[in-house]
């Protein structure tokens, strides 16, 4: 079987600037792999070009064998992507805004129910789905973030600062919800902080 990623000489240029260069990376089913620095190091467009949203400069990505830059459309449906801000909408309700991420997904109508009420369920949002976005505390946002980047059951999850600004409790759970993602596929996250990285990797 494939190895679940495989990028090879990765790189990007802004102008005269190069951001990233020569990075490698190997990942598999079950893995947690973080990507550990400072802010402006290059974590946020390394993981936006792994998850399709920004072309590279040089490098190749493959996706359970699948070229990312040469059949993106195949490519991206294997990825779940958390940005760093999470894409939400305040003025929806969760099973809203989830159901809202399937149709996105092209996820079919008779199983989008199902995929949103198990994508809730593993976030532990079960009891949130008709609360309002905006009225849920940062934790459970982000915990509603994660919800939309699964809702498609993706083979490489990919969590930018998935833990940024949250309390003790809340850092605790969506750590434990890392943990359980990767038992189904593969995580890739990163975070400034080594404590962090140690704790999920």
């Amino acid at each position: 079987m494939n190895e679940l990623l495989q990028v090879r000489g990765l790189g990007r240029r802004y102008g005269d600037d190069q951001v990233l260069e020569g990075v490698d990376l190997r990942l598999e089913r079950g893995e947690v792999l973080g990507l550990l620095g400072p802010n402006g190091a290059g974590k946020t467009t390394c993981l936006q070009i792994l998850s399709g949203n920004l072309a590279p400069s040089d490098g190749e990505i493959r996706i359970l064998g699948v070229d990312l830059a040469r059949y993106p459309l195949r490519a991206k449906r294997l990825i779940g992507y958390l940005p760093e801000r999470p894409p939400l909408y305040a003025d929806m309700r969760v099973d809203e805004y989830l159901d809202y991420c399937a149709q996105l997904h092209r996820i079919p109508r008779q199983r989008r129910a199902a995929a949103v009420e198990q994508a809730r369920t593993r976030c532990g949002l079960a009891e949130r789905g008709r609360r309002l976005i905006g009225t849920l505390s940062k934790g459970y946002r982000q915990r509603v973030g994660i919800a939309q980047a699964i809702v498609h059951k993706p083979d490489l999850v990919i969590l930018d600062e998935p833990t940024e600004g949250l309390d003790p409790v809340q850092l605790r759970e969506v750590r434990e919800l890392i943990r359980t993602l990767a038992l189904d596929c593969g995580v890739i996250l990163s975070s400034h902080a080594l404590p962090e990285v140690q704790a999920v990797c």
